[in-house]
């Protein structure tokens, strides 16, 4: 009995101990290495580590204008119909479409029937009241009138001479006139046609100056004034230059955008209305570089950016804003005055990693200046940028 209590106490103490052993082992093997045994690690696979070959474009940064672009219209400044006042028919209408009028030109004639007799009626009663209120007078002065005989005259004379104004304007209204120097677009009567007051004769437009006319966003609005030159590039190909003579002050509840416009000289009526054009109004200059768009590439949240080499070969990613488009390429911002892009394995790379650079153009980098963050558009910031970034450039 005393040899089997011996024997289950010796049981349970190397069960213990067994147990105990693994506890210990377990601890330290959960243990996180070290700091110096992390950097020991990280030279070990740094060395064994071979550094991706890419190809690499050195690229100075230019300055170029930062532009606004509208697509926009051109539009006449003023479109008038021209309509009768009063009822009768037509019997003149020199103007044909496309004819061009100076202020004034006859454009249609009304009949006169019985206009101008009416005129010599209210004539000759306009001496008879003269001759009334003056003999009215006359009687005054002998004692033989009153002081209301003498206002009753004078109201008579009155209403005569205010009907003789008015049959002398209806005579004249039976000349439709154009309001303003300009281009008869439309013709709305025929001779022998009966019109009624507010009937359309013609359809004047005044071609000069011309405008164009657009549409631009909350955040470009801020940047235009009245009086910044403007370039207009129409649809035909021809390029036409103006100062901006309006900005909206209220936007498009829809669209949220203002009105621009942009005035253009026109005295031969070479520019029609409606042809659709690009506005571009300069608003700074900034520095920029022209690059491909197959560089252009995005990070991890959708930002677009370029990678790029440091002067320790570390790859970097810098955030840019297109300024531009070119024919051979785009103009972006956001990049160091002289950098590094990789042109060939970008897509192989990630940023902080140091790479192996075949330089393009026998091109050298140089210490850079920090980012010249002025100058970018919109350049978001982006935590792995180095303290070198600034413009890319051509």
């Amino acid at each position: 009995m005393r040899t089997t209590y011996i024997t289950a106490i010796v049981i349970a103490i190397a069960l213990v101990a067994w147990l105990a052993s693994g506890a210990l082992n377990g601890t330290r093997e959960g243990t996180p290495p070290s700091i110096a045994e992390l950097n020991r690690q990280q030279t070990s696979v740094q060395e064994d580590y071979q550094p991706t070959q890419v190809r690499v474009s050195v690229i100075d940064a230019s300055e170029q204008r930062r532009t606004v672009t509208v697509r926009g219209k051109t539009e006449n400044k003023r479109t008038v119909d021209a309509k009768v006042e009063l009822p009768g028919t037509v019997v003149k209408r020199p103007v044909e479409r496309g004819t061009v009028v100076a202020a004034n030109d006859l454009l249609c004639e009304l009949s006169v029937e019985d206009r101008q007799v009416a005129l010599v009626e209210a004539r000759e009663a306009l001496n008879q009241a003269r001759i009334e209120y003056q003999g009215a007078l006359k009687l005054k002065q002998k004692g033989f009138n009153s002081e209301t005989a003498i206002a009753g005259a004078k109201a008579r004379l009155a209403a005569a001479e205010a009907n003789v104004n008015r049959r002398q304007l209806d005579l004249a209204k039976i000349q439709v006139r154009a309001p303003f120097a300009g281009v008869v677009e439309d013709v709305h009567q025929e001779i022998g046609d009966y019109v009624t007051p507010g009937s359309n004769c013609a359809t004047v437009i005044d071609m000069d100056p011309m405008l164009l006319v657009g549409r631009v966003s909350e955040q470009d609005v801020m940047d235009l004034s009245v009086g910044q030159e403007a370039v207009g590039y129409l649809r035909n190909g021809d390029v036409v230059r103006g100062p901006v003579t309006f900005i909206g002050q209220q936007n498009d509840p829809t669209t949220r955008t203002y009105a621009v416009e942009i005035e253009l000289p026109n005295p031969d009526h070479t520019l029609r209305s409606g042809v659709t054009t690009r506005i571009e109004i300069p608003v700074e200059s900034v520095l920029a570089q022209k690059v491909s768009p197959a560089l252009l590439s995005l990070d991890d949240d959708g930002n677009l950016g370029i990678r790029t080499i440091n002067e320790d070969y570390m790859v970097e990613f810098h955030l840019i804003s297109i300024l531009a488009d070119a024919p051979d390429g785009v103009w972006v911002t956001g990049l160091p005055k002289r950098v590094g892009v990789i042109t060939v394995g970008q897509e192989l790379v990630t940023a902080g990693e140091r790479v192996d650079p075949i330089f393009q153009d026998a091109g050298t980098l140089k210490a850079e200046s920090k980012p010249d963050t002025s100058a970018a558009v919109d350049t978001a910031t982006d935590a792995n940028m180095s303290p070198k970034a600034a413009v890319i450039a051509l």
